[in-house]
């Protein structure tokens, strides 16, 4: 009863051996494997093990109904389209098998002619999925920019423009909010200049104190410090040659800002104790979640600092701008959890897919590639649908973004964070690695979240 190759699996589960035969030898053809039992318990194993497409089951059976049955069916898996089988029929009893999940509802003697048209329609549906999954897959490979996945005019645009940049900057500012994949383009940056096979050194500027970043940066000599038992390179020094990324570079303190300038400037530094000054030779992407040109106004970055860096600047769109690239974006996430926690390639639903479609991603790509690492973890099949997705996506009106009016990101921001504290219990040290953010970003919004509760009651 088995068909190498198949594109659909048919479950038949009836308690009559000449039923099942039958079945079976009508439904044979090219493509189709068709499984049966002959009890629910056994019926149901096949389900869980084999995830069938279609099960067409005999509403009586030995010791269970199969209204029964089809219910923990429907439960397990909404996708599968369950044919109900009855020689009793009723228009009662029609009504109720569709109201709990049923795709029809067929009476015995079948019409062998009708079942068979019915898989034919089912069988195409599965061939043009195979071949809607073989082009997703070519798509994914014809807009992989660098690791980084997107069709959309405006990542297309972005890629070009960095194409263009990589061979000759010296300096890049990559602005974007948390999430959008800056660290992924200023790889990309690198990769494509003339330093790839040179260091690609990454410096976490809110991960840093504020007394450690001049050795973190320039390293110091021996002596120069209580603790300094010898001397240390500093970033720039390692990657000499090669590149300094310089993530949220905002947060950097304005007196360290005041000898980065002189980095770019003169091509040299000096090591915290030394008075020696000594040549290097980067390339300096910095990345922002901020806006700088308000620091600047707020006296908080450095205006000539802020010029050097932004002497070309690429801007990363949120994912809500670029919608088009979900369905590729969902294939890549998904293919790589299937190889990394080594099972079978799953796929969502329908009903998964507009769910994802709709929500706003205040977190961005790393929202989704977290959603979705979790769905497939959680998931027990091959099938993600929407039960296997986060409440606040579930449920629209927990959903970030979901309300009439517009709000800024700032308060997008807030809100999600909001959700995230109450999902982890307030434990800030969870949030922070849910939201895929730094400390320092953490206690930021914490703080601006404390500024706008409201007053407690006295």
């Amino acid at each position: 009863m088995d068909s190498p190759g198949a594109l659909l699996t048919i479950l038949v589960i009836d308690d009559d051996p000449q039923a099942l035969q039958m079945i079976a030898t009508a439904l044979k053809q090219e493509f189709v494997e068709v499984l049966g039992a002959a009890d629910a318990e056994e019926g149901f194993t096949l389900v869980r093990s084999r995830r069938p497409q279609v099960v067409l089951l005999d509403l009586v059976l030995p010791g269970v109904q199969g209204m029964e049955l089809l219910e923990r069916i429907v439960e397990f898996d909404p996708v599968i389209d369950v044919i109900l089988m009855t020689g009793r029929y009723s228009t009662e009893s029609a009504v109720e098998a569709i109201q709990k999940g049923a795709g029809d509802f067929l009476s015995k003697p079948l019409d062998l002619a009708r079942l068979r048209d019915r898989i034919s329609v089912l069988l195409e549906e599965a061939r043009k999925r195979r071949q809607a999954s073989q082009l997703d897959a070519e798509a994914l490979q014809a807009f992989s920019f660098e690791n980084i996945i997107g069709r959309s005019p405006l990542m297309l645009d972005l890629f070009a423009k960095v194409r263009r940049i990589a061979p000759h900057f010296r300096t890049v500012l990559v602005s974007g909010v948390t999430g959008t994949g800056k660290e992924l383009f200023a790889r990309a940056l690198h990769n494509l200049s003339p330093a790839r096979a040179a260091t690609f050194a990454v410096c976490n500027c809110a991960a840093i104190v504020d007394t450690l970043f001049e050795s973190e940066l320039f390293g110091y000599t021996k002596g120069a410090f209580t603790g300094a038992t010898q001397d240390k390179i500093g970033l720039f020094e390692y990657a000499n040659g090669g590149t300094v990324f310089l993530d949220e570079v905002g947060e950097l303190p304005l007196a360290v800002q005041a000898k980065l300038l002189r980095v770019l400037q003169q091509r040299e530094i000096q090591r915290v104790g030394s008075p020696a000054v000594r040549k290097v030779n980067v390339r300096v992407i910095a990345a922002t979640n901020r806006d700088l040109r308000q620091l600047v106004a707020e006296k908080k970055f450095r205006e000539d600092l802020y010029y050097r860096l932004a002497m070309l600047e690429i801007t990363i769109p949120r994912l809500a701008e670029r919608r088009e690239d979900l369905p590729l974006l969902e294939r890549h996430f998904m293919d790589g959890f299937a190889k990394e926690y080594g099972r079978a390639q799953q796929v969502l639903t329908r009903r998964a897919q507009a769910v994802l479609a709709r929500y706003s991603w205040p977190g961005n790509v790393r929202e989704l590639e977290n959603v979705l690492g979790n769905a497939c973890l959680m998931c027990e099949g091959n099938v993600i649908d929407v039960r296997d997705l986060p409440e606040h996506l579930r449920n629209p009106a927990l959903a970030i973004g979901d309300s009439p009016g517009l709000i800024s990101m700032q308060e997008m921001e807030l809100q999600h964070l909001r959700h995230v504290l109450e999902e982890v219990g307030d434990n800030k040290l969870q949030a922070g690695k849910v939201l895929g953010i730094s400390r320092g970003k953490l206690y930021r919004l914490l703080g601006e979240l404390k500024m706008k509760a409201p007053p407690q009651a006295a």
